[in-house]
């Protein structure tokens, strides 16, 4: 049975000329008490701190916080790219991630040999590893390409290739960043179809969105992040009327999440 245990967690990540005096100042300034020290002297950013929650089969997880407040960090933390600091992510089932689009590709293979990889990697057998391949042929559309290496490709062809391979195989805990909206308009209208359909099935949803239609209609709980630590968690209608500071709109596209500030950037933290 899928599920997701996070206990008093803990992410930093340390700045290696972080004792240069003009860099100590500014970071001092911008991030306040984000800013420390560890053990060895190193000057670290705490990127999260002290989260802790639990999610069971059928909850649908949206994460909503300004850049730099540790949206991101958290799920690459549950997809086990970071280690804690302190603290534990225990994940059950098998994780499915929409986190980085190069995230697993090997720059050097084709994208069709990535498929084969990323098929092998997942367990499935020849025939399924087949059916995915046609699959994501057919959704990303990229022709001839599919036997070019992916470092040959555009932005919006890794974006494709990625998001479909990542929707292809069906995962029993899903982590979707922000990126998976990117790309023209009819890739977002095929994608956003594709992608009801995956987290309809998923039995676990953790999702970081600044669209506020997107996470009122897919996400029953919501978390807000603020420099790393969580400021409310609760049911998404209401904290979706904190975050915004207001009711929520009868009209979805009214519902517009504040963007963040680029100078709020913490560690490479979306």
């Amino acid at each position: 049975m899928a599920g997701i245990t996070v206990q008093d967690l803990d992410v930093s990540f340390p700045l290696y000329h972080g004792t240069a005096r003009s860099l100590r100042k500014t970071m001092q300034a911008s991030l306040g008490s984000r800013f420390m020290q560890d053990r060895r002297d190193r000057v670290v950013v705490q990127a999260l701190r002290d989260i802790s929650f639990t999610l069971n089969p059928g909850d649908r997880l949206g994460l909503v916080g300004g850049n730099g407040a540790g949206k991101t960090t958290l799920l690459r933390a549950l997809a086990g790219i970071y280690e804690p600091v302190k603290g534990s992510v225990t994940v059950e089932g098998n994780i499915g991630t929409l986190l980085d689009p190069s995230l697993g590709m090997n720059n050097e293979l084709t994208g069709r040999e990535n498929i084969h990889l990323r098929g092998m990697f997942a367990g499935l057998s020849k025939s399924q590893i087949q059916t995915v391949e046609e699959d994501v042929e057919a959704f990303a559309g990229l022709g001839s390409f599919m036997d070019l290496p992916v470092q040959t490709y555009s932005s919006g062809m890794m974006v494709r290739l990625s998001f479909g391979l990542a929707t292809a195989i069906m995962p029993d805990v899903l982590l979707m960043d922000e990126w998976f909206m990117a790309g023209d308009a009819s890739f977002r209208q095929r994608a956003r179809s594709r992608l009801e359909t995956l987290v309809s099935k998923a039995d676990i949803l953790v999702l970081s969105s600044h669209m506020a239609d997107v996470m009122a209609e897919w996400c029953n709980r919501l978390i807000w992040l603020d420099g790393g630590k969580i400021k409310m968690d609760g049911p998404t209608e209401d904290v979706l009327e904190a975050y915004l500071g207001t009711p929520i709109a009868p009209n979805p596209e009214e519902n517009v999440l504040p963007q963040p500030d680029p100078a709020a950037i913490v560690a490479s933290d979306e």
